[in-house]
């Protein structure tokens, strides 16, 4: 089971925030979120590492975002939950749009959805009403679309991706778990790209195989559920 990543305790979520020191950069800072034994982890030091998924990207010649996710999830720096989904959701849009032939400078795309993802805290599922993955599917569409405050068209493409993949997310219900709303985000985009941008990726639907290391795990509920036992929330 992972959950603190210091003790692997479960966690805790405040309605109010408190001023907590990381474990592991002794970095003092307000958070909503620790483990039942006191232990906090900023998000710089939850997400460390996450830059290889530059190299992964870039080399990376499938059109199916969510094998490419399903590549991310498998390198180090993944943890079961964290705000490092922020990121791969969009990353792995980018690629795949790219490689189904959409147009964009993938570096370029990257750094921008690495720098965007990375804004939106972890808990924001909860604490915002907006899940950090399909926020991350709304700024794929506004990289690709060039999109800004001030544009027409995409302004308004980006914005009804984001409230389509919440929508997806959002109907599965709670509580959170970071791979399952990853993927629905992914596939919701996939399928407004389609519809939308005219640019068609691979949609393949996973299986997941992290039932055994979520507390939360929803069971059957989960529309890539493998057949495990479904688990009650600690």
């Amino acid at each position: 089971m992972e959950e603190c990543l210091i003790c692997g305790a479960p966690l805790v979520y405040l309605i109010e925030e408190e001023s907590m020191e990381c474990a592991i950069c002794r970095k003092r800072e307000p958070s909503k979120t620790r483990c039942v034994r006191g232990h906090y982890v900023c998000s710089d030091c939850h997400t460390q590492g996450m830059d290889s998924i530059f190299s992964l990207c870039l080399s990376e010649d499938s059109d199916d975002p969510i094998r490419i996710v399903c590549r991310m999830m498998e390198l180090p720096f993944c943890h079961m939950h964290g705000p490092e989904h922020h990121v791969m959701a969009g990353a792995a849009l980018l690629t795949a749009y790219r490689n189904a032939g959409g147009a964009l400078e993938l570096e370029t795309a990257l750094r921008e959805i690495y720098s965007r993802g990375r804004a939106v805290p972890g808990g924001a599922c909860g604490f915002w009403g907006a899940c950090g993955a399909g926020i991350s599917a709304g700024q794929f569409v506004a990289i690709a679309t060039a999109s800004t405050p001030l544009a027409r068209e995409p302004w308004g493409l980006s914005n009804r991706m984001t409230a389509r993949a919440l929508e997806s997310i959002g109907k599965t219900g709670g509580p959170r778990c970071c791979k399952r709303d990853t993927w629905l985000a992914i596939l919701a985009a996939v399928d407004f790209a389609r519809d939308e941008l005219g640019v068609t990726m691979r949609r393949s639907v996973p299986v997941c195989s992290y039932s055994s290391r979520n507390r939360q795990c929803i069971g059957g509920r989960c529309p890539f559920f493998s057949g495990q036992p479904e688990r009650s929330p600690a």
